[in-house]
């Protein structure tokens, strides 16, 4: 560094210090939430952490300094450890019909409580779910309000109960196949909840999972979140996770004791850097991953990209199609997949 003026000297010092938290991000996924929930923060960062090193590296290499040597080793490391939040593709896949569609949504209650302002949003919502027809329909923070023009669509579905006293998320399986067994994971001290449901398809049962994991409560707005006392963030967000790290090992020993092949729809309310993604995908697909392109943003957060929603797929299971849906409707984007039912 002997021959880097101040300026250069600060900058690499900024360099160094977003290249360490990169390479701290890239061990994330391996640490139980439960014992560190804190670094589970920096999993929410990684798309931010990304882009700084990808300046900084340009930057050096612009100069010809070899001080781009740490970020490009950085980028290299969390490529390989946490692969790409960017999928390069030219076109998605159209869902085909042959095959076997399910969508996962998180519809907010159907703007029941008007927190978007968009008086019509509960049709347009309706409209578009008539149109894409998936042949299961996974809706999170799902509201009866909808159930009887959902019931003219499908005649199979499985509704979170609940004590008409008690605050809970609704999640719902709405499918078009027959549902054999339902039930529910009954998440302990909170609102959220997973629900699954088994269906039979082409004389082949599949269980269906839809999550609702623990939320972060936060406006979508950096803004917003800027003017909050940074330490009550955290503590709020530790807390969260926490509880998400619970979930996921409660849905993870459910899902080992399945009989049948799985596929796991939901609001994860994390990222696929986190630990809690990394417990409940386990040797599974991810939708996205396998078929998607670009970012694959699934929450309305200003300017950047974040992935929360998923659908994961059982490894014996072919995806032949992802799609993501730009429809601002809710604080979340629906996403749909297709998957071939003869793969064995």
């Amino acid at each position: 560094m002997g021959n880097l003026n101040f300026i250069d000297r600060f900058l690499f010092f900024l360099n160094a210090i977003f290249a360490l938290l990169l390479f701290i991000s890239c061990f994330v996924p391996q640490i139980p939430v439960a014992h560190f929930a804190y670094f589970s923060v920096l999993g929410l960062t990684v798309p931010l952490l990304v882009l700084f090193n990808l300046l900084f590296l340009s930057y050096w290499l612009l100069k010809g300094k070899r001080q781009l040597w740490l970020s490009a080793i950085v980028l290299g490391l969390g490529f390989f450890c946490l692969g790409n939040f960017f999928r390069f593709k030219l076109a998605e896949e159209e869902v085909r019909e042959a095959d076997l569609g399910i969508m996962s949504y998180n519809v907010r209650g159907f703007n029941k409580y008007d927190l978007l302002n968009d008086p019509l949003a509960d049709e347009r919502i309706m409209e578009f779910i008539s149109l894409e027809a998936p042949d299961v329909l996974c809706i999170q923070e799902f509201s009866r309000i909808k159930d009887r023009e959902l019931k003219k669509m499908y005649p199979f579905k499985f509704i979170t109960a609940h004590k008409s006293n008690e605050k809970k998320s609704i999640q719902a399986i709405y499918s078009k196949y027959d549902i054999i067994n339902s039930g529910s994971l009954d998440f302990p001290d909170t609102g959220n909840n997973a629900i699954f449901a088994d269906i039979v398809v082409n004389k082949d049962t599949l269980r269906i999972y839809n999550l609702h994991l623990e939320s972060h409560r936060i406006i979508p707005s950096v803004s917003r979140l800027s003017n909050e006392p940074k330490g009550r963030l955290l503590k709020r967000l530790g807390k969260s996770f926490a509880k998400q790290g619970a979930q996921a090992q409660l849905v993870q020993k459910h899902m080992n004791a399945a009989p049948y092949r799985k596929i796991v729809c939901g609001d994860f309310n994390n990222t696929q850097f986190s630990n809690v993604y990394k417990v409940i995908k386990g040797n599974m697909n991810d939708s996205f991953s396998e078929q998607g392109t670009g970012y694959g943003r699934t929450f309305n957060f200003r300017y950047y990209p974040v992935r929360i929603d998923f659908i994961l797929v059982d490894e014996a299971l072919e995806i032949t199609a992802h799609k993501n849906f730009d429809i601002k409707l809710s604080d979340h984007f629906p996403v749909m997949a297709s998957i071939k039912m003869d793969s064995k």
